[in-house]
């Protein structure tokens, strides 16, 4: 994989992270009712991590040569806060298939360095994953 596929990989990703910070943040603001009060914080906690993932990634989109997107994925928005918590499940679960797919194509191009980055990044949307499936009740 050249430089050009993995950029173009990672700016994928970025967007899902923003898009990600956004869902996030906005779930933070609107979530009401009288169970949400832990889950609004959990909303907020994700959303920090996910700046996170998208410094990571930008840092090493430029490390690689490219330009960082600043164009977010698309963002889920609305509904009560079951629908919130599925949203975020949801997309939880799309980044973790394509983020395995990325280190994938990293381990094929042999960057070691971006695949142990994305491996970081991915065991912290896991561990989200499970957080929203605990909230629904879901094994």
């Amino acid at each position: 994989m050249s430089n050009d596929k993995t950029i173009q990989a990672l700016n994928e990703d970025r967007a899902r992270e923003l898009a990600a910070i956004m869902q996030y943040m906005g779930h933070h603001y609107e979530a009401e009712g009288m169970e949400s009060p832990a889950i609004i914080d959990m909303f907020k906690k994700t959303a920090i991590d996910e700046m996170r993932h998208a410094e990571s990634l930008a840092e090493r989109i430029v490390y690689l040569g490219g330009e960082p997107t600043y164009k977010p994925d698309n963002v889920l928005k609305g509904g009560d806060l079951k629908k919130m918590v599925q949203d975020d499940l949801a997309t939880e679960n799309f980044a973790i298939s394509q983020y395995k797919e990325h280190i994938k194509l990293c381990s094929e191009a042999g960057d070691s360095t971006t695949r142990k980055m994305l491996e970081e990044i991915l065991a912290q949307e896991e561990g989200h994953a499970d957080n929203w499936k605990t909230v629904l009740g879901i094994r």
